[in-house]
């Protein structure tokens, strides 16, 4: 939404600056952790809780050398048209796909994430029971260069983020909150099967098979296996936010394991 607002307002007037994609994330950050961080002191208050929230604006880093730069897949933005398109491809470099029949977009790469650069600030706040808001929308996409850090236009994996941040403040359990109750093979098929615990040979497996939409459970199990996998002990849960509590508890959801 930022970055197709930044494109309509710099196309209507020239006095109106480009806005680069990296700056939309930290946007994005911004505002959302403000709504989110007001929602959740307003919960913790009415359960008279007294615990601080706090959202950090979080860059990620990325190795900017990372293949799925060489193949951007990721549309943002507005729809062009094709002569549009062609424009922006040889002006501003952009690389522009043709998006289901409505016209062109803009695609960008989605890099693994390799660290968090606000890792030190965010554990603080967590050792000292604060409750913290970070990689939002899976980070500020940034490379380091000597002691800078420069962002770069792509889209990191939300949960992949989260897995990576987990990891560096060694937690036990990962938790990803989606739309469904439980992680399912033959989705929607007469077949279908409801999984309460899962493996990481047994998902890799069926990851294998094709089973998990690339744009849904895939990238939620592979995030669930890299921290389940990176070391002994934690697991991961993917569950329905409405039955978080029952999912903690083993009621339901599924939980991948070593």
């Amino acid at each position: 939404m930022i970055n197709l607002a930044m494109d309509v307002a710099s196309k209507s007037s020239a006095a109106t600056p480009e806005m680069p994609f990296p700056e939309c994330g930290a946007m994005s950050q911004g505002y959302i952790g403000y709504h989110l961080q007001n929602a959740i002191r307003e919960e913790l208050l009415e359960r008279d809780m007294q615990i601080p929230v706090a959202t950090v604006v979080t860059q990620v880093i990325v190795d900017k050398n990372d293949s799925a730069f060489e193949n951007p897949t990721k549309p943002v933005g507005a729809f062009y048209s094709k002569e549009e398109a062609e424009k922006l491809m040889t002006e501003k470099g952009f690389v522009m796909k043709e998006d289901a029949g409505r016209g062109y977009r803009r695609v960008v790469a989605s890099p693994l994430p390799i660290d968090v650069a606000e890792k030190e600030t965010i554990k603080t706040l967590v050792d000292n029971n604060q409750v913290v808001i970070a990689v939002g929308g899976g980070g500020i996409p940034v490379y380091a260069e000597g002691n800078k850090l420069i962002g770069i236009p792509a889209v990191i994996d939300k949960d992949f983020a989260s897995a990576k941040l987990a990891e560096i403040l060694d937690a036990d359990y990962l938790i990803i909150l989606t739309a469904v109750e439980q992680v399912a093979i033959n989705f929607g098929k007469e077949n279908e099967q409801w999984l309460s615990t899962l493996t990481i040979n047994e998902a890799e497996k069926y990851i294998e098979e094709g089973h998990f939409a690339p744009g849904s459970m895939l990238p939620k199990v592979k995030a669930a296996i890299s921290f389940a996998e990176s070391k002994e002990g934690r697991k991961a849960l993917i569950a329905s936010s409405e039955k978080a509590s029952a999912g903690i508890a083993g009621q339901t959801g599924t939980r991948i394991v070593k």
